[in-house]
């Protein structure tokens, strides 16, 4: 049997209503974006990876720094995520779809690669494999996995914006209906509230921009452990963006969402 072909989303956009242009700042001499497909295109089993953004003249400037650094684009709806994601599955002929927001850029190749590991090996038993339902690892580490079909069937029946807008919740939201799987960080430790390694405000990138210019120089392939290992000799860089830690798009959606409750995220 032929191994299934493998499409990695990044989804990404220039807008963002709290850091403006905040997937095309510069890191490490680089845009974020850039550096961030980089990470990704480690892991070994992501296949082809492709940065999908909307059809929208601002994100001209986006699928620009694409095709200079050689990085597939594909352009689809600017609000509909879940339409964008199907519509490139179909448009690369993929038979998996790995979903990883562009505001990751510190995400672990080899978390990706463990995850997808448990999928392919387990692929017979399960419709949506993911390690945010419930999250362990430091946030910033989200990897999300579902076969074609199974996409295909939330395209067509998912209704409420919500599940248009994030792409996945009609899967997690509908256990009766999809087999569901959750990989754990195998630490044992849970630090998706206490570590905030995604990018979504100015402290945010001050912090990122801090663990790349301690680390990539000397490793550009750090990991999980490197960070974490950086963080506890620097305690300065982590208090860096600690204000915003545990605040996600949850804390807008908690009257609407039957599997997530307040404990996964914080106010602001």
């Amino acid at each position: 049997m032929a191994a299934p072909k493998i499409l990695t989303v990044v989804q990404a956009r220039i807008g963002s209503s709290r850091l403006p242009g905040k997937v095309l700042l510069p890191l490490v001499g680089q845009p974020l974006l850039v550096r961030m497909v980089e990470r990704v295109q480690r892991a070994q089993l992501a296949g082809t990876v492709v940065v999908a953004t909307t059809t929208e003249a601002a994100d001209d400037a986006l699928a620009d720094c694409c095709a200079t650094h050689g990085l597939p684009c594909f352009r689809g709806d600017a609000l509909d995520l879940l339409d964008r994601h199907y519509q490139a599955a179909r448009h690369y002929g993929a038979d998996v779809v790995l979903k990883i927001p562009s505001d990751c850029p510190l995400i672990d190749p080899a978390v990706i690669d463990q995850v997808l590991g448990f999928y392919l090996a387990n692929a017979e038993h399960y419709d949506f494999v993911s390690n945010l339902h419930p999250a362990t690892f430091p946030d910033g580490n989200d990897v999300e996995i579902m076969p074609i079909a199974v996409l295909e069937t939330a395209w067509r029946e998912a209704r409420r914006p919500l599940e248009r807008e994030h792409t996945t919740p009609f899967f997690w939201e509908n256990p009766d209906r999809f087999r569901l799987a959750n990989v754990p960080w195998e630490s044992g430790q849970d630090f998706s509230m206490s570590h905030r390694w995604t990018i979504d405000y100015p402290e945010d990138y001050a912090f990122i921009s801090a663990v790349y210019e301690a680390l990539y120089p000397t490793n550009p392939a750090f990991g999980l452990d490197d960070i974490l290992n950086l963080l506890t000799a620097r305690p300065d860089i982590a208090q860096i963006n600690a204000q915003w830690a545990g605040v996600n798009w949850y804390r807008n959606h908690l009257d609407e969402l039957k599997t997530v409750d307040a404990s996964q995220t914080r106010g602001i």
